[in-house]
C-alpha cells in the first residue's frame, strides 16, 4: 500500500526512496507522542522502529508549519550530567483528537 507523501524536503531526501518511509515514520510518532507523555529518543525510537537521529527529525517536523506547528517541549532527564533529554507533543489544534 503506498501512503501520500507528506510534504518533506531537503537536498538528500528523495521522494521514490525516502516518502514512504517517512511519512510512515511520522505517523508512528505522532501515534505515540499524541498522548503528551515524556519520553526520550531512545524511548519513542524503540516503540516505533526507527533510529534516535530519525525521531528527533520527525520530532522537529512536528514543529514547522506544513506538519501542524505543533509545540516540542524538552527537558532533562536525571542528572545534568547524563546529558539525556525527554520529549513532549504538545499538539496544536485542530489536530487534536
Amino acid at each position: 500500500m503506498t501512503q501520500t507523501v507528506m510534504n518533506f524536503d531537503g537536498p538528500t531526501f528523495s521522494p521514490q526512496y525516502d516518502g514512504d518511509r517517512l511519512t510512515s515514520q511520522l505517523a508512528k510518532v505522532f501515534t505515540l507522542m499524541r498522548d503528551g507523555s515524556w519520553r526520550t529518543l531512545g524511548e519513542i525510537a524503540d516503540s516505533v522502529g526507527g533510529s534516535e537521529a530519525g525521531v528527533s527529525a520527525r520530532l522537529r517536523d512536528f514543529r514547522k508549519e506544513r506538519f501542524g506547528s505543533h509545540s516540542v517541549e524538552r527537558r532533562r532527564r536525571g542528572e545534568p550530567s547524563d546529558g539525556l533529554f525527554e520529549y513532549r507533543l504538545l499538539i496544536r489544534e485542530p489536530w487534536a483528537t
